[in-house]
């Protein structure tokens, strides 16, 4: 069996998983099992597409918060959260600490991507 080596790691968000499906849907025309499953999956929870995602994540990177990594990020643009305890309950799986101010301007800057 082989033994597969990994690159690079890389988070990645609902929407940038989309778009790789899109492209291996139109190269291999037939998904296995797994790649269906994540399929339906997107399906029923992308709302953003790829350029949304991207004009989103470069606005949260403008706020310069240094406790934020890439996963962080990606975690919020997935669930889009409208208020700070849906912020909370995103971030709470991380040993992480946002000051008030902090929270809330992340909350606003994807409150106006909703829109």
């Amino acid at each position: 069996m082989p033994s597969p080596q990994y690159l690079s790691e890389t988070p990645l968000a609902l929407a940038e998983v989309k778009a790789i499906l899109q492209t291996v849907e139109k190269r291999d025309e037939n998904l296995n099992f797994l790649s269906n499953k994540a399929k339906e999956h997107q399906v029923l929870f992308v709302t953003l597409s790829k350029e949304k995602k991207d004009e989103l994540y470069s606005k949260l990177t403008a706020l310069n918060l240094t406790r934020l990594k890439e996963e962080h990020y990606c975690k919020i643009i997935d669930f889009l959260p409208q208020n700070l305890e849906e912020l909370k309950v995103i971030l709470q799986s991380y040993p992480l600490s946002l000051s008030k101010k902090d929270q809330e301007s992340i909350v606003a800057v994807t409150e106006v991507a909703l829109k």
